[in-house]
């Protein structure tokens, strides 16, 4: 029979000393945080009877997972990012916020302070011309009335033809693949690139060693990722996944949602001035109206920032 204490005046008392009720300093917001942590934490060892080995070996995966600095993606491949788009989106429902192009999650690899350019750019430094496919993304950014909006600034990222993203990829060249343009009069932003590869989670890391437990595959769809801001719009977080994909609808990160989906369009006409096979993709993108001027910008969430 499993023993349960932690309902006890006794370990409560405890949890809120070791939370720091007992003192006037810090914070009460994280007091309150850790508190509910180390009750829920308590129930979960209760409730499924977790040995101290399980817990150990968890608290040991914990240190590799940040080791390898993997948090961000095993909170996306466990579907709480996700989640927390879900949240949102049900919080806006129940205060009328509709319409616009859907949110979904941003991953952990994004990288700020991208090269930024009036109206078009070419994101990819040219060293995988001989491998890659070349793709032109283009399409227009509209307020909530449908109106185009000029001067909003489309930021957006991608992995290469090897999956991998710069920054993260030391073999890649700063900001390869990673640009900010401005829309033109007509909201318009143009974009040369290449088309992107999905990619899984690295078969020896931590995020993986978890999905193998789970019955679960770690990879995703070839996609890019935006932000896109303007103002007096609410900032949208986002990313377009390629038609076409194998894992299109069976993200490991659940990341493609209805509206998500980019249609590639592959040619050999020359037309562009591309000798051979090449790709555009068009994706236009409506903002809603911003509620204050904190609604204007993404979120604190920490990102990285190139040396």
């Amino acid at each position: 029979m499993t023993v349960k204490i932690s309902h006890t005046d006794v370990i409560q008392s405890f949890f809120k000393e070791a939370a720091g009720f007992a003192n006037d300093s810090g914070s009460t917001r994280l007091k309150t945080i850790v508190l509910r942590v180390l009750q829920d934490t308590a129930k979960i060892i209760e409730d499924l009877d977790i040995s101290e080995n399980e817990f150990w070996k968890t608290v040991d995966y914990l240190n590799r997972l940040g080791g390898r600095s993997e948090a961000g993606l095993l909170v996306a491949g466990l579907g709480i990012e996700h989640f927390l788009d879900l949240l949102q989106d049900a919080k806006d429902q129940q205060v009328g916020l509709t319409g616009g192009t859907p949110r979904t999650i941003e991953g952990p690899l994004y990288v700020a302070g991208a090269p930024l350019s009036e109206g078009e750019a070419r994101m990819d430094d040219g060293s995988e011309d001989e491998v890659g496919t070349v793709m032109f993304l283009e399409g227009q950014v509209f307020d909530s009335y449908g109106q185009p909006l000029p001067g909003a600034t489309v930021d957006l990222w991608q992995a290469n033809t090897r999956g991998t993203y710069s920054f993260f990829d030391p073999s890649q060249s700063e900001y390869n693949l990673r640009r900010r343009i401005i829309t033109d009069a007509q909201g318009r932003y143009r974009a040369r690139s290449i088309v992107p590869s999905g990619y899984g989670c690295d078969p020896q890391g931590p995020t993986q060693e978890c999905l193998d437990q789970l019955g679960r595959h770690g990879q995703r769809p070839a996609h890019v990722h935006f932000f896109i801001s303007a103002p007096g719009q609410r900032h949208l977080t986002t990313q377009i996944n390629l038609s076409g994909e194998k894992y299109l609808w069976d993200d490991f990160a659940y990341a493609t949602r209805d509206g998500l989906v980019g249609e590639v369009i592959f040619r050999e006409d020359g037309a562009r001035g591309i000798e051979g096979r090449y790709a555009e993709m068009t994706f236009d993108f409506q903002l809603q109206q911003a509620a204050d001027s904190a609604a204007e910008n993404r979120s604190d969430r920490p990102r990285a920032l190139q040396a």
